[in-house]
């Protein structure tokens, strides 16, 4: 269960990091691959950057976004190693 749990926040933050990278090639979010990613995570995305604005040139917000999504796995492992599986 821990496992699976892990594996899907690992390929989550995969995915992050790749959607981020992606918009510095102007190009390759209009990819197929581009647009699933968009859709996946641009709505976690865009959660943060309702509340965090970019400063300067630089967007933070995606940083906070994986920083939290990190938090949010160990909290959710935390809740689950309590209950009796």
């Amino acid at each position: 269960m821990y496992t699976i749990i892990i594996y899907a926040f690992q390929i989550y933050w995969f995915m992050l990091i790749i959607y981020i990278l992606m918009s510095w090639v102007p190009s390759a979010r209009d990819s197929s691959i581009g647009q699933i990613l968009e859709k996946v995570c641009e709505p976690y995305l865009g959660f943060f950057r309702r509340f965090i604005p970019p400063i300067g040139m630089i967007d933070i917000s995606p940083i906070v976004a994986l920083i939290t999504l990190n938090f949010i796995q160990m909290g959710l492992l935390k809740v689950l190693s309590y209950l009796p599986f």
